[in-house]
């Protein structure tokens, strides 16, 4: 069951149908959006299973007005969801990024972790050539090598310089970047085959963090790896997983963190902990940080450098499943917002999973020029330089997993993964059901 029990009508409001699925068989079930109090609950009752709730909002900010119009469930689509996804012809959005698994390997064991990543063997070159030939559009394709960790393949540089040379615009690694850190020439060698940037897992800016989530003091070898990045204008991204208790009053630090080492650090990625793949047991809604209270602690961690005002929701996906906002990091280390929320259409302008592909890719890739403006270049000039030159994004994702399963958001999923032959939404391709039945 859920953290709390069936409600009465009078303590409860519902404020949106859509379907979900059992998380103990996985049978697609109707689903409500229902307000007690001040939280939003996901609730839904499998005949078999019986009731679930699981808290998807929390915090000050409106939760309709931050989803606004969206386009809700007809009676008749998307029943097969979301195991008939390849993509199906009722998916609503194409590949913004995609995710491609090079090794089931890892040199961690994170109590959290959506791959289960540690075990297993590495993808062989000759599927790996096939499979990028099929998932590579030359000029277009952003591609993420995940894994498992993906550096603990020796080969990872021809990996690189084959995606680059079958025409991948964008090739990012998924890494915890500990071997970034420890092995500079093979870093070289991964920035000289195309490596566009670096998205790098990074939980907190104290050594007891690291090791509550991580289980290694990992904070020096973090810093090690940006810095290697550095020497080799690799651009990097700072994602935390985001755990109550653990490290969700330290958002702010990582924010000042990341942009004290701009430009090679292009922003952070904040994901709210959810459950599939490896987790220590099912969850309770105490265990869960939504992304409405992601949203009221930006302002308050970052002493309003960082303002409600300046963050918009995901219109490429569903606004339950993100947001973005730009800045640019001044020369005395103060965020400039370039995002407005009240301006119209998303922070980027991005519907399509095109635009959005582009606003990311473009901001998280370091400038190949980052010389000074001449000194007699007008106040335009500087500006746009600077826009350039030190962007810097605050981002994030709300992942789903089997308890807050959303037809209606997953189907807007622009974030893909490559798995057997089929491009999967990720939500879709990690699921996994209680008792770790996938």
């Amino acid at each position: 069951m859920g953290a709390i029990g069936k409600m009465t009508t009078e303590q409860k409001q519902i404020i949106g149908k859509t379907r979900s699925i059992c998380p103990i068989c996985g049978k697609q079930i109707a689903a409500e959006r229902v307000k007690i109090g001040e939280e939003i609950f996901l609730e839904k009752t499998c005949p078999k299973h019986g009731f679930w709730s699981t808290v998807i909002w929390r915090g000050p900010v409106n939760f309709l007005e931050w989803i606004g119009e969206s386009a809700a469930l007809g009676d008749d689509e998307n029943l097969g969801c979301p195991y008939d996804c390849g993509i199906c012809g009722e998916h609503r959005q194409q590949t913004c990024c995609v995710l491609y698994e090079v090794t089931c390997r890892c040199n961690l064991a994170c109590p959290y972790c959506f791959a289960e990543g540690g075990l297993g063997d590495d993808i062989p070159m000759e599927q790996i050539k096939a499979d990028l030939a099929r998932l590579i559009k030359p000029g277009q394709t952003f591609l993420q090598l995940s894994g498992g960790e993906p550096t603990v393949r020796d080969d990872l540089p021809q990996i690189i310089r084959l995606a680059r040379e079958m025409g991948c615009k964008y090739i990012q690694v998924n890494s915890n970047g500990l071997r970034f850190a420890d092995d500079e020439p093979y870093l070289a060698a991964c920035a000289e085959a195309g490596l566009s940037f670096v998205f790098m897992q990074f939980d907190g800016t104290s050594d007891e963090i690291q090791i509550a989530m991580r289980g290694e003091p990992l904070l020096e070898r973090k810093k090690q790896a940006i810095d290697n990045c550095a020497k080799y204008k690799i651009g990097v991204t700072l994602v935390p997983t985001l755990v109550p208790g653990v490290n969700t009053d330290d958002i702010g630090n990582i924010i000042r963190f990341g942009s004290s080492l701009s430009p090679t650090v292009r922003g952070v990625h904040f994901q709210p902990v959810s459950y599939f793949g490896r987790y220590p047991e099912p969850p309770a809604n105490a265990d869960r940080f939504t992304l409405g209270e992601l949203l009221a602690a930006l302002p308050l961690q970052t002493d309003n450098g960082v303002k409600l005002t300046n963050i918009a929701p995901s219109h490429c996906d569903h606004a339950l499943c993100g947001f973005h906002s730009s800045f640019i990091v001044r020369h005395d280390g103060s965020l400039l917002a370039l995002t407005r929320r009240d301006s119209g259409g998303c922070c980027c302008g991005a519907t399509t999973a095109e635009q959005n592909r582009e606003y990311i890719g473009r901001r998280w890739q370091r400038s190949a020029d980052e010389s000074p403006c001449p000194e007699d270049a007008d106040d335009f000039e500087k500006f746009l330089n600077e826009a350039r030159v030190y962007s810097f994004t605050v981002t994030a994702m709300a992942f789903q997993d089997a308890y807050n399963l959303d037809i209606e958001r997953l189907r807007q999923c622009s974030l893909h993964v490559y798995d057997e032959g089929r491009i999967k939404p990720f939500c879709a391709r990690y699921l996994t059901l209680s008792g770790g039945q996938a």
